[in-house]
């Protein structure tokens, strides 16, 4: 077994999960799905998701590299963010992107002063911020008025004009982004309706979007990961095709990146100690928030399996802690497991996304390794 605290990834679930999604798509050539790589950019799953015929959704010159090394074409990475330096904006350029999603009229005259500079026209997307409140943690909003993304609404018209007036850009869309883990369609069914109403707008203004790019943010069961290993593909793109009403000739985009990695990663951890506490006992264990932050960060639940418990009956209640010296460093409170001891080994899972990827070197612990199902002795 490899030294814990180690990620592994289940490849045989990532391969379900991308055949899941192609089944909801396959024949309609109008639609097309980026992967988010800002979830988890580990180069061996990124080349399994680009051999499936998935886009790349990037939000930083860094991710435009990987994803171009792992496979992604060019033509179908739409470049976001909310920041992006002269330097991002020169490589998208330089390696002619499908799209860069513009989050601001300052932005796009940067964007346009580059492309006039280097003699490369930029094909921008804007993002649109819809003023919907999701159903989904504080943190991981992104549709509000409040939000630092996107242009309101309100000024829509105004910035597709001023692009159309700037020689070295090209207008190909509106993109859109209302927030992540989400699990209700309600939301996604309000963004809808949202776009419904701006494309009536552009129709009297007499402007056509080419491209509309309706975000990602569906969400995963974090509590029941077995259970429901697939997120439900069907009811969230059916959403979108039934609600949508788009124009003659419109490609309709969506950038998914929880849905497609997270529950085919598990963090595996041993147990370093048990320790009865005054009110609690606390499972310590050798991962920690350096490892996977999710928990520290939004208060989020993982599930917890105790693998070394099997045959063991009686259970207990525990907070399950990590090493590193600060208070947050807890995975969960009051959480049931089997007796657990010194030495057996847990894993928290759904954590393909936004794991690996988040982890940091603080207290100077070493980043986790990163393992697939198909390595020998990664299996716990």
């Amino acid at each position: 077994m490899k030294q814990t605290p180690y990620y592994l990834y289940d490849t045989t679930l990532l391969a379900r999960t991308l055949e899941a999604i192609q089944a909801e798509v396959q024949g309609q050539d109008n639609l097309h799905v980026h992967y988010a790589i800002k979830a988890n950019s580990n180069p061996l799953i990124l080349r399994q998701i680009a051999a499936s015929g998935l886009g790349a959704d990037c939000v930083s010159g860094g991710e435009i590299k990987v994803a171009l090394a792992a496979g992604f074409p060019a033509s179908q990475i739409a470049f976001a963010g909310v920041g992006k330096s002269d330097e991002e904006i020169q490589l998208a350029l330089d390696n002619a992107i499908g799209m860069m999603n513009v989050e601001s009229i300052e932005e796009l005259e940067v964007i346009h002063e580059i492309a006039t500079a280097s003699q490369q026209k930029a094909r921008v997307s804007f993002r649109i911020n819809p003023d919907i409140a999701a159903h989904t943690h504080g943190h991981i909003t992104t549709g509000k008025a409040e939000n630092k993304f996107g242009i309101p609404k309100e000024d829509m018209v105004h910035v597709i004009r001023k692009a159309q007036q700037m020689p070295m850009v090209e207008f190909t869309g509106l993109h859109f982004h209302i927030g992540s883990q989400l699990l209700e369609m309600d939301d996604f069914e309000a963004l809808c309706l949202r776009i419904n109403e701006l494309q009536e707008e552009l129709d009297r203004e007499g402007l056509y979007a080419p491209n509309i790019n309706v975000g990602g943010g569906l969400g995963v069961d974090y509590e029941h990961p077995s259970e429901n290993p697939i997120p439900d593909f069907k009811a969230y793109f059916s959403t979108f095709k039934q609600g949508l009403q788009l124009r003659p000739g419109q490609q309709l985009h969506f950038e998914l990146g929880r849905a497609v990695v997270a529950q085919m990663g598990s963090l595996i951890t041993r147990v370093l100690y048990v320790k009865q506490g005054q009110l609690k006992q606390f499972v310590i264990v050798d991962a920690g928030m350096t490892d996977l932050i999710r928990p520290a960060l939004y208060g989020a639940l993982h599930h917890i399996d105790n693998l070394s418990a099997s045959g063991r009956t009686a259970q207990a209640q525990y907070d399950v802690v990590g090493p590193i010296c600060e208070s947050s460093d807890v995975f969960a409170r009051d959480y049931t497991l089997p007796q657990t001891q010194r030495g057996d080994i847990l894993a928290l899972r759904s954590a393909g996304a936004y794991g690996a990827i988040m982890a940091s070197g603080y207290n100077c612990r070493p980043l986790p390794q990163e393992y697939t199902t198909e390595e020998p002795d990664a299996l716990p």
